[in-house]
């Protein structure tokens, strides 16, 4: 059978695709809601949803999950596309943007729910997170660069939109210390999936994933647990699994200024051809190993000089509070300065990049051993920003070049993404509103 076929015999992939009315308000009652539809369009309604199913508006100018609070749980997932149709592709983004409006609101993927609809098909949703909620789901959409190059032994332009590549959308160079594996990286499509709780998280990556069936496939994917990123002054500076507080000076959600700067693609950036992202972001993420059972009989001392902060506080070695601004010139008895020459908080210093800032949203990960025993575990790095070229990377290549880090980390995957502006608003069933998708404009 067709994936054209596979799709059509699912009332609300078809919908999604060019028929979003048949998602009726009715197909509520069979899914479980929570009450959280307003989460949708952003009413006030959603604030009085409980903690624990938390919610968070999909519509906007902007994708959720890269200013809101960073969650606890993350899972993203890239994908290859297996089709070289310009409309299965666009069919796809349709049916993501509502399956993805549907449950950051807390309902199921589609209308009928993982306990109902024809006997003898597949239902609609997996069912694996009934009765969990929303909980503080959002999900981002990318896109790659082999989305407008085409991959290796691919054709160029597969779906007639090689002309429209941003001059930002670069390929990273290779830095100092790289260790990549080409299957932990790239991608024609990323999704981020950020909650609350796991198996919410894992639960939109695996619904999205099954319907992309026959359309795309996963090329690499990471759980990640306990955020290492703060996107909210509301929220403390957590840390990552060498125990210290990081990205303490990145960006946060309640900068709109510095924001309009450093991370929201503006009108005229790039030209001509990444018109289209205005609104949008570029997404970089690395997967970081840590040689923990290196860094674990390393003394305090070094620790501490090798990051610029106590381990305590998370204080400069220059003295004062986490958020005290480092002295880069405070000298220590031997006549040295206080933070080394090649300590992590001074080669990331935005002084040190023409004021350049980026905004963090990373995740601790561990995915168990490797054949000599060691842990594999670390950073799964994620950032956003205005243009990689300015941003990260002159940032990461001061880093991957000085930092006293690089004896204990490898960085093992790596992708860079354009990532389109939200969807100006959305039905309350997760309906298409004047047929706008994420990446709509690129196909405009």
């Amino acid at each position: 059978m067709s994936e054209q076929r596979g799709i059509s015999r699912r009332a609300f992939l078809g919908a999604a695709a060019g028929s979003a009315a048949a998602l009726g308000v009715g197909g509520l009652a069979a899914t479980g809601g929570l009450g959280s539809l307003a989460a949708i369009t952003g009413s006030p309604a959603a604030a009085a949803t409980p903690p624990g199913a938390r919610t968070y508006p999909f519509a906007g100018s902007h994708q959720a999950g890269i200013v809101t609070p960073a969650q606890d749980r993350m899972y993203t997932a890239a994908y290859d596309l297996t089709t070289t149709s310009r409309d299965e592709l666009v069919a796809l983004l349709r049916t993501w943007t509502t399956v993805a409006a549907r449950l950051s609101a807390g309902l199921s993927a589609g209308p009928l729910g993982p306990t109902s609809g024809p006997y003898d098909a597949p239902p609609d949703d997996t069912g694996e997170a009934l009765e969990l909620g929303a909980a503080g789901l959002t999900i981002t959409i990318g896109f790659g660069r082999s989305l407008f190059l085409g991959p290796a032994g691919a054709p160029a332009d597969r779906f007639g939109i090689g002309d429209r590549i941003p001059e930002a959308l670069v390929a990273l160079p290779h830095f100092s210390g790289d260790d990549l594996d080409p299957m932990r990286g790239d991608g024609d499509l990323v999704v981020q999936a950020c909650a609350d709780d796991p198996q919410v998280a894992m639960h939109a990556v695996r619904n999205l994933t099954r319907v992309a069936f026959g359309t795309a496939r996963v090329r690499w994917s990471q759980l990640g647990f306990g955020r290492t990123s703060s996107t909210s002054t509301a929220q403390v500076t957590p840390r990552n699994l060498m125990g210290f507080k990081d990205g303490t000076a990145n960006l946060k959600a309640e900068e709109t200024g510095p924001l309009e700067d450093h991370v929201w693609v503006q009108p005229g950036d790039g030209g001509a051809p990444g018109a289209w992202l205005a609104g949008g972001s570029y997404m970089v993420v690395r997967r970081i190993r840590m040689h923990v059972e290196t860094w674990d009989r390393t003394s305090l001392r070094e620790q501490e000089a090798i990051f610029g902060r106590t381990k305590g506080e998370g204080a400069p070695l220059s003295g004062g509070t986490e958020f005290t601004e480092p002295d880069f010139a405070a000298p220590g008895r031997d006549g040295t300065p206080l933070i080394p020459a090649v300590a992590h908080v001074r080669l990331a210093h935005p002084s040190l990049h023409g004021g350049a800032r980026i905004l963090r949203r990373g995740y601790n990960f561990t995915d168990g051993n490797d054949s000599l025993g060691r842990l594999d575990a670390g950073l799964f790095f994620i950032a956003f920003g205005r243009d990689p070229r300015t941003g990260f990377i002159p940032l990461q290549a001061a880093l991957a070049a000085q930092d006293g880090l690089n004896e204990y980390i490898v960085h093992t995957g790596s992708g860079v993404y354009a990532v389109p502006a939200g969807v100006p608003a959305i039905g309350a069933d997760g309906s298409l509103v004047d047929d706008a998708f994420i990446g709509a404009a690129l196909f405009a």
